[in-house]
């Protein structure tokens, strides 16, 4: 009876722990210390050919997923990163103006821009690279996907609110312009506040009162 009882505690206490636990904390807790290998063997052995097996690490003993299911235990999480203020802007002059050059996004924003939040936004999946416009150098346009319209519930991009309507709902006088359409997605990606009146300023260069 105490047999069964000591190798019912050792798979128990190897089960709980989050990690490999010491021979000596396993002996502690059982009454036959003496027979702690032979217990150790008899699980080995039963769980050998299961999903998990019973492995030892210098003088720990833990159980672990066996080697042959670790290719079907890969597991992909989409991990949220919160977009940059220079991304928002370019997102929401996108949005707004396009198809759009990167020149022209540069303009509006009055800033020079890395490649760090095209590539972002692209990466994404919100922007894509069209037909180039028909002007020395011929640069890309700019402009929104269908992911866009997706993700923030939008049937076209003519449904994105005016400036009018911003201001109105008061999110002009608060946060940036792409934060809004957040807002009105209910989503918690972007979350960008307008720090002073010469920001809003720039943010209504950004949305064309149409």
């Amino acid at each position: 009876m105490s047999t069964l009882r000591d190798i019912k505690i050792i798979e128990a206490i190897l089960f709980a722990s989050g990690e490999p636990v010491s021979e000596d904390d396993l002996k502690d807790k059982i009454v036959k210390k003496s027979e702690f290998n032979n217990y150790i063997e008899e699980i080995k052995k039963h769980y050998e050919n299961r999903g998990i097996n019973l492995l030892k690490t210098g003088k720990k003993w833990s159980f672990r997923t066996s080697d042959e299911l670790s290719e079907d235990l890969v597991i992909f999480k989409q991990q949220k990163r919160k977009l940059s203020r220079a991304a928002l802007e370019t997102l929401a002059i996108v949005a707004y103006h396009q198809p759009v050059t990167r020149s022209e996004i540069e303009n509006i924003r009055g800033v020079q821009m890395g490649r760090g939040s095209i590539d972002h936004l692209m990466e994404i999946g919100w922007i894509k690279p069209g037909v180039r416009k028909n002007i020395p150098g011929k640069p890309t346009l700019w402009s929104t996907t269908d992911l866009f319209l997706e993700h923030f519930g939008l049937e076209n991009i003519n449904n994105l609110p005016n400036q009018d309507e911003l201001k109105a709902s008061g999110f002009l006088d608060k946060r940036a312009a792409i934060a809004t359409i957040t807002d009105l997605a209910k989503n918690d990606i972007l979350d960008s506040k307008i720090e002073s009146d010469e920001e809003e300023e720039k943010l209504e260069d950004f949305i064309p009162n149409t």
